[in-house]
């Protein structure tokens, strides 16, 4: 799974790389190492007059169908293998799709059963451009009471490339700069075709971290120094 990435700027270099335009002038961007879940993110997608723009969304995709926007939490990623049949995101895979910036992000390493020893985590971000293209999916909610639109994606996953196992047992799906234009297109409704660019990555580096960005209770710590590599004893 992925529950923490990075994401730093400036706007410029963002939108250059993804050749979009940046939507959120109210909501502007800001550097941000420690991201979680049911946070607004930054997501490339196409927009009805067939432009690449920058929007923002909420981590956690919440299906148009839902009650209520409370269960988001639960759905900040979609596993590759499924995510084509899947009620929460069978329509979101097939129609609406994006890409979700990220400079890295967090992943922890199980220790030895019986250790005692916590969790590893680690940084791990790309080996030669300054951002991963993760897969994502879209959705939109509308609150039948008051009418607020919320807009929101989920990442999708995959097992680890070889590079990548021996820290964990998932990886977030990157889709490669040659692929984003079919991803993104929104016309592409092919899902066999799509499915054959879920796959892992081994175009990136790692390190391992100190305990600063350790999950839950931690949400308010939010520096660089989060990312800052730690030799472990």
């Amino acid at each position: 799974m992925c529950g923490r990435y990075v994401l730093e700027g400036p706007v410029s270099r963002l939108t250059a790389h993804f050749d979009a335009r940046y939507t959120e002038e109210e909501s502007p961007f800001k550097n941000s190492y420690n991201i979680a879940p049911t946070t607004w993110v930054p997501v490339v997608r196409i927009n009805r007059e067939g432009e690449r723009v920058i929007l923002n969304h909420v981590w956690g995709l919440i299906p148009h169908w839902a009650k209520d926007k409370f269960g988001s939490a639960k759905l900040n990623n979609a596993r590759g293998e499924t995510v084509h049949e899947k009620p929460s995101f069978r329509t979101a895979f097939k129609k609406f799709r994006c890409l979700i910036p990220a400079s890295g992000y967090f992943e922890w390493q199980a220790p030895p059963e019986g250790s005692g020893n916590r969790k590893q985590p680690f940084y791990i971000y790309p080996e030669e451009t300054p951002y991963f293209a993760m897969a994502g999916v879209c959705d939109h909610w509308i609150d039948k009471t008051s009418g607020e639109l919320v807009m929101s994606t989920a990442i999708i996953t995959t097992e680890p490339s070889e590079k990548l196992k021996r820290v964990h047992d998932r990886m977030p799906v990157m889709i490669s700069k040659e692929d984003w234009a079919v991803w993104l297109d929104p016309k592409n409704q092919d899902v066999k075709a799509l499915r054959q660019l879920i796959s892992s990555s081994d175009d990136l580096n790692f390190h391992a971290v100190g305990f600063g960005v350790s999950g839950v209770g931690k949400n308010r710590i939010d520096s660089k120094g989060l990312i800052d590599q730690f030799e472990p004893e």
